[in-house]
């Protein structure tokens, strides 16, 4: 048996590409941040590289996993607020007058419950190839997001005890979206 030639290994390399096997987090990342100005590109590869899913993935998973963490994330924001919502400091302000701020984070629990089913709705628009059902999802999980931010920012919760989240909901919605936008 002969070994293969170069232009024999180049074609292999050159059918992975295009058939989306050479898709990697880094590469996936570079074009959404190079098509989408809002993707940070540092933040993209950290976050889905941290995924289980993420090695074996191509462009089309990559844009799931996105959406997942972006579930991932809405859970973490609920686990949060319960907690402060059930903490002794929380009751005391509650008690002198801090009633604004308790209404705005149980506002926010309900809200970022939604955050988390509209994520997951956009995984399943994604796995069904319905990408512009799946981008509106991702969309709709923003606004929920900054729904939240507004609730806090009328009780005057400054700075936001759930700053974290909803930047992270942001960031994670435009990676998702871009890398939609690359799936061929």
């Amino acid at each position: 048996m002969r070994p293969c030639s170069t232009a024999c290994l180049l074609l292999a390399a050159l059918c992975l590409i295009i058939s989306g096997a050479g898709a990697t987090v880094v590469t996936t990342c570079r074009a959404a941040a190079n098509s989408d100005a809002r993707v940070d590109y540092r933040f993209c590869v950290a976050e889905l590289g941290k995924h289980h899913d993420s090695p074996d993935a191509d462009v089309w998973g990559l844009a799931k996993v996105a959406a997942l963490t972006g579930v991932n994330n809405a859970d973490d924001a609920i686990y949060d607020i319960k907690a402060m919502l059930g903490s002794k400091q929380q009751q005391q302000q509650q008690q002198a007058g801090g009633g604004a701020t308790h209404g705005a984070l149980a506002r926010c629990q309900k809200l970022y419950d939604a955050v988390g089913f509209a994520f997951a709705e956009a995984v399943d628009a994604i796995n069904a190839r319905s990408y512009a059902a799946g981008k509106g999802k991702v969309a709709e999980a923003v606004s929920l997001t900054r729904q939240c931010d507004a609730a806090l920012a009328k009780a005057r919760a400054v700075p936001s005890p759930l700053a974290q989240y909803s930047s992270y909901s942001v960031k994670i919605a435009a990676i998702c979206t871009a890398i939609t936008n690359l799936i061929k």
